[in-house]
């Protein structure tokens, strides 16, 4: 790869010559690893698994700074970017879990309100994605799904507004925000299969 250069004065005859910038990795190849991979999807950029993934492995970990529903909503579009954790706490969400997408019908969910698990095992190559929903309480955002999940219910909205069966398959697999989990009456839950 050929690099822009310049020229530097200096006081001896021969000119340094200096790369106008360092060569940039771009966010695919920065932030995949030996387990998942980012790369274009149907929606823009995604996570996939680069091996076999074993159901219950943690993938990766969500992390960023804590900030407030206000500073979330400032954000304007890129709300849909944050993690919420508690009633006015959300993460503004870092590379490379950012790049993880929703889908009604996921082969994955987030535990210990930050560990990104396999529901599943999922293949070489499969895009990770999980429901955006299990996360989700605060009655103000929504959004229009394109994952093209057979059961999409074309709205992403909040965990209280999913139908029953799919909270419980939720709550089972402890794959729901815990401020949510505790706002949850305890006699809709059930031991783990």
């Amino acid at each position: 790869m050929h690099l822009p250069i310049r020229l530097v004065a200096q006081t001896s005859a021969q000119p340094s010559i200096l790369p106008l910038f360092e060569p940039r990795l771009s966010a695919a190849e920065r932030y995949s690893n030996q387990n998942f991979y980012l790369a274009p999807c149907d929606v823009g950029l995604g996570v996939f698994a680069r091996r076999l993934i074993r159901r219950a492995e943690i993938i990766l970990r969500f992390e960023g700074p804590t900030i407030s529903f206000a500073e979330a909503k400032a954000r304007g579009p890129r709300e849909c970017m944050t993690l919420q954790i508690g009633p006015d706490k959300y993460l503004d969400t870092l590379p490379p879990a950012v790049y993880v997408n929703h889908s009604c019908d996921p082969n994955t969910g987030i535990e210990d309100d930050r560990n990104l698990v396999a529901l599943a095992d999922i293949e070489p190559d499969e895009e990770i994605r999980f429901d955006y929903s299990t996360t989700m309480e605060e009655k103000s955002f929504t959004m229009r799904c394109c994952c093209g999940a057979p059961s999409c219910r074309k709205v992403v909205n909040d965990f209280s507004t999913l139908p029953r069966h799919l909270q419980q398959f939720y709550l089972e697999r402890d794959v729901v925000m815990s401020f949510i989990r505790a706002q949850w009456p305890a006699r809709t839950l059930h031991p783990r299969p």
